[in-house]
C-alpha cells in the first residue's frame, strides 16, 4: 500500500550508493524537483539514472551532476545542460543515448513485465550495429562502446531487439494524488512520468495537491496507485523555464504600418 511521507527527505532516505533511478519529466516540465533536491542534500552517489534528459545546470538532475553523484545516464537528449556534455566528453560520466520513443517503450515494457521487444527505430545506425560511445577516456578516445544488437526481419522490414528497463526506484511529479497513490498529471507534465513510475520497483511521487481516497474520479486517473509506493505532498513549487524565447515588442509606428499593409493588400 502507498505510504504518505511528511518530507521528501524521509521518502528518499533509503536510496543508497549505486542505486538505479528512473526519473520522470521532459526538460524541466514535470520533473520531481523536490525529490531530486532531497537526494542532493543526502550522500548517495554512483547513481544510475534513466531519464529523457538530465535537467539543466544547477536545477533538477543538474544538481546531482554538479556534485558528481551520477555514474551512468540512460537518456535521449543532452539538452541545455553544459555540465552533462562536459562530463560525458571528458570521460567522467557514462551515457547511453537512446531514441526517445525507444526509451519510452523500454520503460513501459519494464513496467508491464515484457523483457524485450523489436522495433525498427535505430536499424542501420550505431544504436543497432554497436560502437556508440558510452564512455570516453580523458584523451577523447572511446573507453566503452555499445554492443551490437540482434536484428530480425518482420514483414519485410528489419527490426532491432531492445531490452526493457527496470530500476530500483522511480521519482515522479504529479498535479494531484490521493492517499492510495492514484495520480493525475497536468497536461504536458504527464510526459515520461507514468512510464518512469511503472519501471521503478519502488516509486516515489511528489504531488502538488494530496486528497483523500475517493475524491478522485477513477476515469480521470492517469496512473493507478498500484504503481506508487510512497507519496509526498510538496505543494506548488516555483517552476523553472528551461529556455525562454521572446519577441521584440513592435513600436506603435511599426504596428500601424503593418495594420495598414494588411488592410490595403500591401500598398500601405
Amino acid at each position: 500500500m502507498t505510504r504518505t511521507f511528511a518530507t521528501a527527505a524521509d521518502a528518499v532516505a533509503d536510496i543508497s550508493d549505486g542505486a538505479s533511478v528512473a526519473v520522470g519529466g521532459f526538460g524541466l516540465c514535470g520533473i520531481p524537483d523536490v525529490l531530486i533536491a532531497a537526494i542532493a542534500a543526502g550522500t548517495a552517489c554512483d547513481l544510475q539514472v534513466v531519464s529523457n534528459n538530465c535537467g539543466t545546470d544547477g536545477y533538477g538532475l543538474g544538481l546531482l551532476l554538479a556534485q558528481k553523484r551520477i555514474r551512468r545516464v540512460v537518456a535521449s537528449y543532452v539538452g541545455e545542460n553544459a555540465e552533462f556534455a562536459r562530463q560525458y566528453l571528458s570521460g567522467e560520466l557514462e551515457v547511453e543515448l537512446t531514441p526517445q520513443g525507444t526509451l519510452a517503450e523500454k520503460l513501459r515494457a519494464g513496467g508491464v513485465g515484457v523483457p524485450a521487444f523489436f522495433t525498427p527505430a535505430g536499424v542501420g545506425t550505431p544504436i543497432a550495429e554497436g560502437g556508440l560511445p558510452w564512455r570516453y577516456r580523458p584523451d577523447g578516445s572511446v573507453a566503452l562502446a555499445s554492443p551490437p544488437k540482434e536484428i530480425r526481419e518482420y514483414g519485410g522490414r528489419r527490426h532491432v531487439l531492445e531490452e526493457s528497463i527496470t530500476t530500483d526506484y522511480a521519482l515522479v511529479h504529479a498535479l494531484v494524488g490521493d492517499t492510495a497513490g492514484n495520480l493525475v498529471f497536468d497536461k504536458a507534465a504527464r510526459n515520461f512520468n507514468p512510464l518512469a513510475a511503472m519501471a521503478g520497483r519502488i516509486c516515489i511521487a511528489q504531488v502538488e495537491k494530496l486528497v483523500p481516497i475517493g475524491e478522485l474520479d477513477p476515469g480521470q486517473v492517469h496512473l493507478p496507485g498500484v504503481f506508487v509506493d510512497r507519496i509526498v505532498h510538496t505543494g506548488v513549487q516555483d517552476k523553472q523555464i528551461e529556455k525562454r524565447t521572446v519577441t521584440a515588442r513592435k513600436t506603435s509606428h511599426e504596428a500601424k504600418c503593418q495594420a495598414a499593409s494588411s488592410e490595403g493588400g500591401g500598398n500601405a
